[in-house]
């Protein structure tokens, strides 16, 4: 890194990104005055408590002069963000690790990056080794620091998407997040991510969740699952559902490290409905009673060739409508359907099948191309439901099945 002794004010827009003209334009600086920058505010309060740190840095904003370092605070010249005290000192704001792996689900490290870098705080990412990584839908990535140095932090990321291939077999692995682990004040995962902190030992004792489908695998003596929370505390441990959880427990973490304001400013710079709630789970959706993939939103009915017209609902009732190819009469569709619903549990998990529905569901036909069903789930809630079928008016060689479940009032 350069040493730059005395920032200075620079005039110049050459290499402005959107980061940094938010932050240094006259629109930014006109709208600051009346609502405050959450990372500025934040940078600036840390300077004022802790004004003698020996080395300042820019916060990450993606250009060159994230490598630059300072020997006073005040704004860089070259994007005009805050400068901050340099990780390490004593007055440096939280560092956020990000571990990285192939197969790594790109938005459960990116989704909170974007959110940890908003709220300035100094993020950084670590693999095995410093070589490229591939992430889903190959994406390559190039780690900032390996296990052997990596830093230390205040917040441990660990995200899922592949990590039953490679990442949970991988011993330098688990032993570097339990040692992490030790270090940090805030562990935290997204999605699979919950799997790593598993295999290291680090649920027991704590109430977690994990991706829709895949909770019941975390379940264990001495560790609680939930499915209707969107991100989950736990001692010092936030495991989120899937995919876009992520951003929901990133906030909350924001909220938890430097106040519930300062995250709420970060989710309106991003742009983000957050609710800090977490009221939406994907796992606690009325569709999980659906039999076979349409639990998944999928129109997938073993015996049957489908197409997806329709899926929604919220979670007291479902409505799910799909085009049928195969079979090819409302009599021999009826009848898969009241095999398929007749046969349904509701079952989750991968690796320790879980049952939610309390014995078989109680069939009747109905006549008129229609079947309607109860059953019970495992919170002995009472549910009924009801499937029609009909010609397709859009293709007389097609059938329109619809599909209603809906929580008893």
């Amino acid at each position: 890194m350069r040493t730059l002794k005395h920032p200075r004010h620079v005039d110049s827009f050459s290499s402005v990104s959107r980061r940094s003209f938010l932050r240094a334009t006259a629109g930014a600086t006109l709208a600051g005055a009346c609502f405050p920058n959450p990372a500025s505010a934040l940078q600036s309060a840390a300077l004022e408590s802790q004004p003698k740190a020996a080395k300042y840095v820019c916060p990450p904003c993606g250009l060159p002069c994230d490598k630059l370092t300072f020997d006073a605070p005040g704004a860089c010249p070259k994007c005009g963000m805050t400068l901050v005290p340099q990780g390490g000192s004593a007055d440096a704001l939280p560092t956020v690790t990000i571990l990285l792996f192939n197969g790594a689900q790109l938005i459960d490290f990116a989704g909170p990056w974007e959110v940890f870098g908003t709220a300035g705080l100094l993020v950084h990412t670590v693999a095995e080794k410093a070589e490229p990584l591939t992430a889903v839908f190959g994406a390559k990535i190039i780690p900032d620091y390996t296990f052997e140095n990596s830093p230390r932090t205040h917040l441990l990321l660990i995200p899922g998407g592949g990590v039953f291939q490679e990442a949970i077999k991988n011993p330098a692995l688990i032993h570097w997040i339990q040692t992490k682990a030790t270090e940090a004040k805030v562990v935290m995962s997204v999605c699979t991510g919950a799997f790593l902190l598993q295999a290291a030992g680090l649920l027991e004792g704590h109430t977690v969740t994990t991706t829709y489908g895949m909770i019941d695998d975390l379940s264990g003596p001495k560790t609680k699952v939930v499915y209707d929370r969107r991100f989950v505390e736990s001692g010092n441990l936030i495991t989120t559902a899937g995919l876009s959880s992520g951003i929901d427990g990133a906030l909350y973490a924001v909220s938890r490290l430097l106040g519930s304001g300062i995250a709420q400013s970060v989710a309106l710079e991003m742009e983000y409905n957050w609710d800090p709630t977490g009221n939406y789970a994907r796992a606690a959706l009325a569709d999980r009673f659906l039999p076979d993939g349409l639990a998944y939103a999928k129109p997938r009915i073993k015996g049957a060739q489908a197409k997806m017209i329709s899926t929604a609902g919220d979670r007291d009732q479902w409505e799910t409508k799909i085009v049928v190819s195969h079979p090819e009469t409302v009599s021999e569709v009826l009848e898969l359907m009241r095999a398929r619903i007749k046969a349904n549990t509701a079952t989750g998990g991968m690796f320790k099948p879980v049952s939610h529905i309390h014995g078989p569901p109680q069939v009747s036909v109905a006549g008129g191309g229609k079947l309607t069903w109860k059953f019970t789930d495992d919170d002995s809630q009472q549910w009924s439901g009801e499937c029609t079928v009909e010609p397709y008016e859009q293709r007389v060689d097609r059938l329109l099945v619809t599909i209603r479940v809906a929580r008893a009032k």
